[in-house]
């Protein structure tokens, strides 16, 4: 890219521990995931398979494996967790992760409620043979979590051992650290910053005008996630200033 383009700024280099970009993949074919990868495999380090579509997905032990051995990481969404979580059955749920491939998982609370040191207690146990990764907020939009709630949950979910937490916003991007419209809560999302670093954050930002505020805020290395299939490459331009949006962003004055 620089040999061809000056003044590109500088992304991560693969596999990333910032700058991440998490796909979301609701059900895809091995077909369709084949083509996502011959594509976007430079630009994607994380692939969720969105809320429940994991369990329904034929050939998922087969799709699992073939992101994992194009170097990504693969998780289940935490409603699935939260599913097996509320009927009990997390014992089980070991046994599909293991049964499918799947050495990483989500750990989430925003469909149901669970008390939040119980929350960390699981992210615990599970740290200890998976990759976890938490989610913080409230699927429901009616639910106002606090800053200091926000701060404080994420922090002890990175003490209990979740390699990044997720700030909320669902495939719409209309809850959690958005309003119903889509709008940025950026006075809260400030706030976090100032006592959780944006580096151990993965932001839900399934909308352009979110994805250019994240990268006008944090850089062209912020983590963002819920990204569909066919934004991936959209959204990298955006991070490289290959898009009107971000055109000036990068240059320099």
């Amino acid at each position: 890219m620089k040999e061809i383009l000056k003044q590109i700024p500088e992304r991560s280099p693969k596999p990333r521990k910032i700058g991440l970009t998490m796909m979301m993949d609701k059900g895809l074919s091995i077909r369709e995931a084949e083509n996502f990868l011959e594509t976007c495999y430079e630009h994607t380090d994380i692939v969720k398979l969105g809320f429940g579509t994991s369990i329904l997905t034929p050939n998922i032990a087969e799709k699992i494996k073939l992101y994992k051995d194009n170097g990504m990481l693969v998780y289940p969404g935490g409603t699935l967790f939260e599913a097996f979580a509320i009927r009990n059955q997390l014992a089980d749920y070991k046994k599909y992760l293991n049964k499918t491939g799947l050495n990483m998982l989500e750990i989430s609370d925003g469909s149901m409620f669970m008390d939040h040191k119980l929350k960390c207690s699981y992210i615990q146990e599970f740290a200890k043979d998976f990759k976890v990764i938490s989610e913080v907020g409230s699927k429901d939009s009616s639910v106002e979590i606090s800053s200091e709630n926000w701060i404080k949950w994420m922090r002890n979910e990175l003490e209990a051992g979740s390699w990044k937490v997720i700030a909320e916003a669902r495939e719409g991007g209309n809850v959690g650290v958005f309003d119903g419209d889509g709008g940025i809560k950026s006075e809260l999302i400030k706030e976090i910053t100032q006592h959780i670093s944006d580096s151990d954050i993965l932001w839900e930002a399934p909308n352009k005008n979110q994805q250019i505020w994240f990268i006008e805020q944090f850089g062209v290395n912020v983590n963002l996630g819920n990204i569909s299939p066919n934004s991936v490459i959209p959204l990298e331009c955006l991070r490289l200033g290959l898009r009107g949006d971000t055109f000036h962003t990068f240059l320099k004055k």
